[in-house]
């Protein structure tokens, strides 16, 4: 009874803040400790209490109310930091403010004209202002000075740099669970802001057809930035108005650049009437800086999105850099630009990222080991196998894991290579690939899927990765994939085969980096299993066939890749990969065929004709959407599965699922670089005509295929190297079967074996390696996808839940 009593005390609180719309004087503090004081004891509580509804009409009918709120729930935290905060009552309010100021601050994200509220000044009556400075701890201002940290204040677990762990105490984790919670709503107003859409086409359009327009829109914005140049610029507005000038000139330049006529646009002159003709030579000073699991998974949370705040790349910062000093204002402003500090003001207006700094940091073997091994072991928590059911608690955090692991290898390069240069890698391989193989049918997880590939397309690029996948496999854990002999490049051929052909259709766009991976590995693989092999032939077979390949203006490309494939193992690897070139004289029948592919128009119907029943909106080849077990389809016989593994299933009806930005094209991920130092196609960048997204999933022309377009790629299929290898083994092998009357493929294989074509095949070309470069569309992609998560994680309380998300939508399957 007593605890319904203190509920409704707490209740009649809130309405009687919500009710007034006069303002409430901020010293009546026996009013406001109303709301952080013992009436309630838990976040449920104070999210049941204050319903959305009512913080939406404080915020437009009392907005200075709020204001005080807020105030007055930051100034005691302020206080608790400054005091002891040893009994029990000081601790609950801390709580409270900290649950109330959860709930309340998306809401003011919420509002476009609340955004600032946070980086406003506080009250002068504030008892935070006369307190403000005066003894009171604080954390380090610098990267350098986290190595002098030996509290438990601020250590919580042993780690890097401190080897002691701290006693638990379950109290203390809840606590910190709670202010983590806190910490990522501050950070949560990026989901409140549109993502950047692709507008290049209509910046191209403007240009085009606009061209006034576009060249008056550069001129207003840098006219803007020379009047910041010689103001003081101290206000909040004009601070931002010279960000939002800043990165509107940095996405229209490059466009402005790559086309010829518009290349002296910013050496002419600025129009007579412009104010920055009237101030220019006048005194200018420089614009001034500006001033347990659910703790485990809350951690990753706030970890993962403090890697997503330094919204600028190296490329930005190079590019400012490297504009010149002509006599353009624009230009002449830019180039007085020359600290770090400054870059990072101009294009985001953000101080140093303290933690992101430490982290880059890090170059000790045993440090690296001790993270290493953390991700090992809880990667793999979720495939250990016990005797007992239920005996080893499973996490459910993996997805926030990958997202960690990939930015740790970003932004720490010795990581990346100590990874890399261990057998330990593959205790990262293998669970991503069981993720890859469980989740491919699974809507609602779309996302795990593009983080597990965008990891291994990262590690493909080094070709530590590509030597490590030849050590032997043993099967640690079922997975619904056919049983075989061999090594970790067999199993990552054969999740790949599992997810392509029997994937949803959301995958297609990963297509191009799935093969983009194989392609980069298959210099390195030393033996090839006989199911790997066919599963790679069977590829070739479903993708090379017309009906695919004049359904699509890119769909070829998928064929160059995988012929690529063959071409890199058979010229360096012909040695040990008897079975694939086994495979490659069975069914060689596939390459002759695309070898005399016809081109006329008639060919060209027949194959539409055939393909003319499948929907545009899932264009994968015949073989592949017929059944398995169809031998007229021409597929492989279906192998046994692993004893005790389940296949992969589809998401329950009615699960949540946040939307993705688009995945961005390979062309614009990747690089190609000679994998032989120095060599002649070194650091040459990926060209869309080269490789691209394969898939087509609409296209706003109307695109018909030519016997034209069929002969502009038909005639530049890397067949050579594969049909110089039939012609010479083909008569050898068909002669030794006659000869010997040979039946058994075994037979065969030993011959293969002992067999060499050296002097026989083509000289050997380059090894090109396409390493992934960093680029805003995966940063894009990330950070929406990092928040979807963070969303659906935290649905108890539900922090974000009823306010106007913008950055993605959550769906239900």
């Amino acid at each position: 009874m007593g605890n319904s009593d203190t509920k409704l005390n707490f209740r009649q609180a809130v309405i009687q803040l919500t009710s007034k719309t006069q303002p409430i004087d901020a010293s009546d503090n026996t009013f406001w400790n109303q709301f952080w004081s013992e009436n309630v004891t838990n976040a449920q509580d104070i999210f049941t209490l204050i319903p959305s509804a009512e913080i939406r009409a404080l915020r437009e009918e009392a907005p200075s109310n709020l204001a005080t709120l807020c105030y007055k729930a930051v100034e005691k935290l302020v206080n608790a930091v400054d005091s002891s905060c040893r009994m029990a009552h000081e601790q609950q309010a801390v709580l409270n403010c900290t649950r109330l100021l959860t709930r309340l601050i998306p809401y003011i994200f919420e509002d476009m004209d609340w955004r600032g509220f946070f980086w406003s000044s506080l009250p002068s009556k504030s008892t935070s202002d006369e307190n403000e400075g005066e003894g009171r701890k604080s954390g380090p201002d610098k990267a350098e000075d986290l190595q002098s940290i030996d509290s438990c204040e601020y250590i919580w677990e042993r780690g890097v740099g401190f080897a002691t762990s701290p006693a638990r105490c379950p109290a203390h984790e809840s606590a910190r669970t709670e202010l983590l919670k806190l910490l990522l709503t501050c950070f949560s107003e990026t989901i409140y802001q549109p993502p950047q859409a692709d507008r290049s086409a209509e910046i191209r359009a403007l240009r085009e057809e606009a061209p006034s327009n576009l060249a008056t829109l550069c001129y207003k914005a840098v006219e803007k930035l020379v009047n910041a140049v010689d103001s003081s610029c101290r206000m909040a507005h004009e601070q931002q108005a010279v960000l939002n000038c800043t990165r509107l000139l940095t996405r229209l330049i490059p466009y402005i650049f790559e086309d010829m006529d518009w290349r002296g646009f910013f050496w002419s002159s600025l129009p007579s009437k412009s104010t920055s003709d009237d101030n220019e030579g006048e005194g200018s000073t420089p614009a001034e800086d500006v001033e347990s699991v659910p703790l485990a998974q809350s951690l990753l949370n706030a970890i993962c999105d403090l890697l997503f705040c330094p919204d600028f790349t190296v490329a930005s910062n190079k590019s400012l850099r490297q504009l010149g000093t002509q006599d353009n204002l624009f230009i002449n402003y830019l180039s007085r630009i020359h600290r770090d500090e400054d870059f990072q003001f101009v294009l985001l207006g953000t101080q140093d990222n303290l933690f992101i700094n430490y982290l880059s940091r890090i170059h000790r073997d045993e440090d690296f080991q001790f993270v290493l091994a953390g991700f090992s072991r809880l990667l793999n928590n979720p495939l250990l196998q016990t005797y007992l059911p239920n005996s080893t608690k499973k996490i459910e955090f993996h997805q926030e894991l990958l997202v960690l692991f990939w930015k740790m290898c970003d932004y720490n390069k010795k990581f990346l290579y100590y990874v890399l240069k261990s057998s330990d890698v593959l205790d990262i391989l293998v669970p991503i690939l069981y993720h890859l193989n469980d989740s491919r049918a699974d809507q609602s997880r779309v996302g795990l899927m593009h983080i597990g590939v965008f990891i291994l397309l990262l590690l493909s690029g080094e070709r530590n990765f590509g030597v490590r996948l030849n050590k032997p496999y043993s099967a640690a854990v079922p997975m619904d994939i056919p049983v075989f002999t061999g090594t970790h490049a067999d199993l990552l051929m054969i999740v790949f085969h599992k997810v392509i052909t029997s994937g949803h259709n959301r995958l297609q766009p990963l297509f191009d980096c799935l093969f983009t991976i194989l392609v980069n590995v298959s210099p390195y693989l030393k033996t090839l299993s006989m199911v790997a092999s066919t599963k790679l032939l069977h590829l070739l077979e479903a993708f090379a066939s017309p009906a695919f390949l004049y359904t699509g203006e890119t769909n070829h490309h998928l064929v160059f890749f995988l012929l690529e494939i063959f071409n890199n193992i058979i010229q360096y690897q012909f040695d040990g990969n008897s079975n694939l070139v086994y495979t490659i004289i069975r069914k060689r029948q596939i390459f002759y065929a695309l070898s005399n592919l016809p081109s006329d128009s008639a060919s060209i119907h027949r194959a539409l004709s055939v393909s003319g029943g499948r929907k545009r909106s899932s264009p994968l080849p015949p073989l592949l959407t017929s059944a398995p077990s169809s031998p007229s389809a021409g597929v492989e016989p279906s192998s046994p599965s692993m004893e005790g593994s389940k296949p992969a299933l589809p998401a329950e009806p009615g699960t949540l699922n946040a939307t993705l930005a688009d995945t961005p094209g390979i062309e614009k991920m990747t690089e190609k670089e000679s994998a032989h130092p120095g060599g002649e196609n070194e650091n040459v960048v990926a060209k869309p005509s080269s490789i691209s997204s394969p898939i087509q999933h609409s296209h706003p022309r109307v695109w018909t295929p030519t016997p034209e377009w069929v002969k502009s790629w038909k005639d530049k299929l890397p067949l050579q190297t594969i049909m110089r290898l039939l012609q010479v083994l083909v008569p050898q092998v068909e002669k030794i079967c006659i000869d010997k009357g040979l039946t058994d493929e075994s037979e065969i294989l030993k011959f293969l074996q002992h067999g060499t074509l050296v002097g026989l095949l083509p000289v050997p070309h380059p090894i090109l390696i396409r390493k992934y470069q960093a680029n805003s569309g995966t940063t894009t992609w990330f950070r929406t996808y990092m928040w979807g998560v963070i969303y659906l994680r935290n649905v108890d309380p539900p922090i974000w839940y009823d306010t106007d998300v913008k950055l993605f939508e959550i769906q239900r399957v």
